[in-house]
C-alpha cells in the first residue's frame, strides 16, 4: 500500500509518529535516537523512519512547512496507515519576553486566521485543541525528567512574511498567543475530525521581542530537550 506522498507499506509505520517540519530533522532524530531505523519514505525527500526507542516501535517523519503540507501527511498517516498519535515537534517564534531561545513550549490550543478547518471539515472556528491525553502525558514526562515546560495558546499562521502587521498583532494579543508557528491548527483539526490524537511541542528558535535567533543547523540538530521529551512520551502512549 502507498499514497501519492508516501511509499510506506501498511505496518511500516508505528502507532505513534513524531513529526518535525524539517525532513532532515527527522533523519537526525532517527539516526541519533532510534535503534535500527529503517527509512520507509523518500517521496519528495519527505523522509520517514521507523525504529525502536527503549524497545518500543516509534516513527519519525517530516511534515514540511505550513498547514497544507502537514495536512496532507498527517491525514494520510491517520487515515491510511492506522496511526493513532502524532506529536508535532517544531520550532516557533516567541511573542513574549518570558520565552527565551531553546525554551520548550506545549500548545494548549492553536489560534489561526486560516480557513483550513472550514474548507477541510466545515468547522467555522479559529481555535483548535490538542489531545488532552497526549498533553497530560507530555506534562507528566516533563515533570519526571525535570524539563521546564512552558504552555499557552499558539498562533498558527498561514503567512510567514507580511506587508501590514497591524491587524495581525491585534489578533495575536486578543487571543493571548505566546508564540507563532505554521502547522498545529491544521494538525489538530485533522486529528479531531478523524477521532485521533495530536499534540504540539515547540522549541523557541527566534523572537519578536528579542534579537536572539538560532541558525538553520541549530534548528535541525540542537532541539534535543524537545526531542527526548517527545520520545519518552511516545513510549508511554
Amino acid at each position: 500500500m502507498s499514497t501519492p506522498h508516501n511509499n510506506a507499506k501498511l505496518g511500516d509505520i508505528a502507532k505513534t509518529v513524531l513529526m518535525p517540519g524539517d525532513p532532515l530533522r527527522a533523519k537526525y532524530i532517527a539516526e541519533t535516537y532510534l535503534d535500527n531505523p529503517v527509512c520507509f519514505n523518500t517521496v519528495r525527500n519527505m523522509f520517514g523512519y521507523t525504529g525502536t526507542y527503549k524497545g518500543h516501535k516509534v516513527t519519525v517523519m517530516g511534515s514540511g512547512m505550513g498547514m497544507p503540507s502537514i495536512g496532507i501527511y498527517s491525514y494520510e498517516l491517520f487515515k491510511f496507515y492506522d496511526v493513532e498519535n502524532i506529536i508535532r515537534i517544531g520550532s516557533a517564534g516567541a511573542y513574549t519576553k518570558e520565552l527565551d531561545i531553546f525554551d520548550v513550549v506545549i500548545a494548549n490550543s492553536a489560534y489561526s486566521e486560516s480557513s483550513f478547518a472550514k474548507v477541510f471539515n466545515n468547522e467555522d472556528t479559529n481555535m483548535m485543541y490538542p489531545s488532552e491525553y497526549i498533553n497530560r502525558t507530555i506534562k507528566e514526562v516533563a515533570n519526571e525528567q525535570n524539563i521546564t515546560l512552558h504552555q499557552g495558546v499558539i498562533h498558527s499562521s498561514d503567512v510567514f512574511y507580511h506587508t501590514d502587521r497591524s491587524d495581525y498583532y491585534k489578533d495575536v494579543e486578543t487571543h493571548n498567543c505566546i508564540a507563532v508557528e505554521m502547522e498545529s491548527y491544521a494538525l489538530f483539526s485533522i486529528a479531531n475530525a478523524l477521532n485521533k490524537n495530536a499534540a504540539c511541542l515547540l522549541t523557541i528558535s527566534d523572537s519578536f521581542v528579542s534579537p536572539k535567533i538560532t541558525t538553520a543547523e541549530e534548528r535541525q540538530t540542537s532541539f534535543n530537550t524537545m526531542m527526548k521529551l517527545a520520545l519518552e512520551t511516545a513510549i508511554k502512549l
